[in-house]
């Protein structure tokens, strides 16, 4: 692994300042922190030939601007991609010469990077802005191993909602020819494939929309801009919903009996009975956004950590920056901390008016039963104190800077808190860049890590039990307590869940098998997760929010079983005016079917569903089956207007059919899921089309509807 010059990466991210690139000095544009960049003289202008082969843009060129078209140019070939890597979001890997006539962003990430995740709405607004004429190209260099994976790269661009290119970078290639030292590190290509500039940082849209914007018009005077679009296909595309999509944290109210689920993947908060897992309420109407109002009204983006304080619910609304408060009462949400813009730099200890202030990222809220409300700022490496009556924010632990130092909470250093959990005057958080867990004791004035390094360069991690300083986590995500006085650790990256001893400060694995991660429940030597995000422990059941199984957990402590939540009324997490609809494994608004002809008089319609084996139609929710006709031939009888259809596969109603042409409707919504892993269930919605022609005299008096249901291929 390539780690050796990450110094800069440090100076970067703990300084909070944006290191402003793509600066130009007498036609030649300088590049900053790059072995193989451009730089004066490092290629002679006689080795700089413009390729025969540039790609035009629509219609000839009037007049080419020979100045900008020189300003805007690099002059070192840019490295070609290695061609044994994985690729996501296209059907067949690039080549540069794919990209001839583009102008290409290299985006250097790796994806639990907080900065990482803050450049994402900028190259969102970069590819909204040039849809034809910029390409972004994600190169993933992982940091841990578990983000080595194609399989979870592929699953955390789904998760993020990224629809360019992206190439598994695991071994550090395309990061080293490039000279890349940081994470992110932005390179960006004119489109005769040349470096024109690198630079690390968080770099703003608008310095990025000047430059790309200039580029495109110098190299369209030329000529040389294609606009033809390239073939990505989005990892997922083709995929049927579930009734989770990956939920990040998980909140239990014994008292209540309510189960609080942050369905972030659908940015929504899910509530549900502690008892039964009925679904009780939805909080966002489930599409992304930024709205307050009642709680069918609402929209969040990707939400975090919960808190509640009776029927008041505090959520860190992540990628909105902004902390919410849902009234469970009057079923309304309000923003009572953040603009909903993004902040930048370190704040001071005193922050100032809750609604002036910008927050990043914030990742996990933790009341502290005296009216004080903690938040996990994981954008500023920070832990923040919101006290409620007063209406006043301040900062509470950590300077700013992204490393593990231990000392007054005010002088620590935090690397990407993400999980809170306060008990006697403790406050213990998810330390997730560490790989650590750590404790501020309020008491004490001050901080020490009781989980994994004591003191690190943010590389420290892996897989080990053990004492404080021997044991080693994986990007953990949510820590939570107590069960006969131990704390709970979500080892996210390890896929395990681990308990802390605070006498001893041992950590143990106590479900989990680690490596790739997986789906099982059972006890101990079985059970499985995938990525888990979110733990929260009540009456000997600790409930977890398996991440990237979509999926809620529960671990009986008692039993030493783990089993799934299963919700006995799933039709009430239907989004609705998103559906999502598979026909043959790709998305469509409906499937139509040959024409069929029918004797005039009495018969019947009859419904078929096939699935691939190893597969059923989910017994535990109803999939049903609504048929309508538009032009009066096809008579069903108001009685028969739904079917329930169930793992048969086969269905009939009676229908009457007068003579004449007319259409047959199925609106279809299945719910189907492997055998033995019914808790884990997937949505199939379309309508099916039939066109038929009843005849006097014709022969069969029976119409056959029969729909495919194809899995996507990693379920």
């Amino acid at each position: 692994m390539f780690f050796g010059l990450l110094v800069v990466k440090w100076m970067i991210m703990l300084t909070g300042k944006y290191t402003i690139l793509f600066f130009v000095l007498g036609g030649i544009a300088a590049v900053m922190l790059s072995a193989c960049a451009k730089q004066p003289g490092l290629i002679p202008d006689s080795d700089y030939n413009i390729p025969a082969d540039s790609p035009a843009t629509e219609g000839e060129p009037t007049e080419v601007d020979e100045e900008k078209l020189d300003q805007y140019s690099g002059q070192v070939p840019a490295p070609e991609f290695p061609t044994d890597l994985d690729w996501v979001n296209v059907a067949a890997p690039l080549t540069l010469d794919d990209l001839r006539g583009k102008v290409v962003l290299l985006d250097f990430w790796t994806y639990g990077c907080i900065n990482c995740i803050h450049m994402i709405p900028v190259l969102e607004r970069l590819e909204e802005k040039y849809p034809d004429e910029l390409i972004v190209i994600g190169v993933h260099s992982a940091k841990f191993d578990n983000e080595g994976q194609t399989e979870n790269i592929e699953q955390i661009v789904q998760r993020y909602g990224l629809r360019h290119p992206v190439i598994n970078d695991d071994e550090f290639l395309v990061w080293q020819a490039y000279g890349v030292r940081a994470w992110p590190t932005l390179a960006l290509l004119d489109p005769r494939g040349h470096i024109y500039a690198i630079d690390a940082g968080e770099i703003p849209f608008e310095p990025l929309d000047r430059i790309i914007g200039e580029m495109i018009a110098a190299f369209d005077s030329a000529g040389e801009i294609n606009r033809e679009p390239l073939d990505i296909v989005p990892e997922g595309s083709g995929d049927p919903d579930t009734l989770l999509r990956y939920p990040g944290k998980v909140l239990v109210d014994a008292e209540s009996h309510r189960l609080f689920i942050a369905d972030s993947g659908h940015h929504r908060i899910v509530i549900a009975d502690l008892d039964s897992y009925e679904v009780l309420d939805v909080i966002g109407n489930g599409h992304q956004g930024y709205a307050d109002g009642d709680f069918d009204a609402a929209q969040f983006d990707k939400p975090q950590g919960m808190a509640l304080d009776g029927d008041t619910l505090y959520i860190a609304d992540t990628y909105n920056h902004v902390i919410r408060e849902a009234d469970l009462g009057s079923r309304t949400v309000t923003t009572i901390i953040g603009t909903g813009e993004q902040g930048s730099g370190i704040p001071s200890n005193t922050v100032g008016d809750p609604t002036a202030i910008s927050l990043r990222s914030p990742w996990d809220v933790e009341l502290n039963g005296r009216g004080l409300l903690y938040i996990a700022m994981a954008g500023t490496h920070q832990i923040w104190a919101y006290e409620i009556e007063a209406d006043r924010l301040r900062v509470e632990v950590g300077d700013g800077r992204e490393a593990l130092v231990n000392t007054t909470p005010h002088n620590s250093s935090l690397a990407q808190p993400s999980g809170l959990y306060f008990t006697d005057n403790l406050l213990y958080f998810a330390d997730s860049e560490s790989s650590s867990v750590r404790v501020v004791d309020i008491d004490a004035n001050k901080v020490r890590t009781v989980s994994g390094p004591e003191n690190n360069t943010l590389f420290d991690f892996g897989d080990v039990d053990g004492e404080v300083g021997e044991s080693r986590l994986q990007h953990p995500l949510a820590v939570t307590g107590t069960y006969e006085g131990l704390i709970f650790i979500a080892d996210t990256y390890n896929s395990r869940i681990k308990t802390l001893d605070p006498e001893t400060d041992i950590t143990t694995t106590i479900f989990g098998l680690g490596g790739d991660g997986g789906f099982a429940d059972g006890d101990s030597s079985t059970a499985e997760f995938d990525e888990p995000g979110g733990l929260s422990y009540a009456d000997g059941k600790l409930y977890v929010a398996d991440t990237n199984n979509h999926a809620i957990r529960v671990i009986d402590l008692e039993e030493g079983i783990v089993s799934t939540v299963e919700f006995p009324n799933p039709e009430a997490l239907m989004i609705e005016e998103a559906p999502v609809t598979v026909v043959g494994g790709v998305q469509d608004a409906d499937e139509t079917l040959e024409e069929q002809q029918v004797a005039a008089g009495e018969g019947e319609i009859v419904f078929r569903v096939s699935l691939p084996d190893g597969f059923k139609i989910n017994d535990l929710v109803e999939s049903e089956i609504r048929p309508s006709s538009t032009g009066g031939k096809v008579l069903i009888d108001e009685a028969d207007a739904r079917v329930v259809i169930d793992d048969t596969r086969e269905a009939h109603i009676p229908a009457t059919f007068e003579a004449g042409d007319d259409t047959l409707y199925a609106d279809m919504t299945l719910y189907y899921c492997r055998t033995g892993e019914e808790a884990l269930c997937f949505l199939d919605t379309l309508t099916v089309e039939v066109l038929v022609s009843v005849i006097e005299g014709a022969e069969g008096d029976m119409l056959t509807v029969e729909h495919e249901i194809i899995p996507p291929p990693d379920v």
